[in-house]
């Protein structure tokens, strides 16, 4: 399933690579919902003086009936934030598991109804 994807970034030139990047995972969180309705994320650096070297927060933010997903991936204390491909399998990755959970919920609240009638 291909779902709508808005790219925006902050603070950092666009990046076709990084770009790409999170298409194909956003892409592959079809396969655990075909209730996905759309997904954005924000791509931001920001300055920060205390810190070497560069920092990357990552916002993912999945569209879908009910409640949205949101993962907001900031942790600059972290060793692999200075990688934004590691920042953007990191936020995919606790968005995937959270789709898992929502549709794990509905599968059991399906069950729960056919048992009751």
């Amino acid at each position: 399933m291909t779902i709508p994807v808005q790219i925006t970034f902050r603070h950092m030139e666009s990046s076709d690579a990084v770009e790409t990047r999170v298409r194909e995972l956003a892409d592959h969180l079809g396969v655990f919902s075909d209730r996905i309705v759309s997904c954005r994320v924000v791509v931001d650096s920001p300055h920060r003086h205390h810190h070497q070297g560069k920092v990357f927060n990552v916002k993912v933010q999945l569209t879908m009936p009910g409640e949205d997903v949101v993962v907001d991936m900031e942790r600059p204390d972290r060793d692999g934030h200075e990688d934004v491909y590691v920042v953007i399998r990191d936020a995919f990755d606790a968005a995937k598991r959270q789709v898992q959970q929502r549709m794990s919920l509905l599968r059991n609240e399906v069950k729960l109804r056919e048992k009751l009638s």
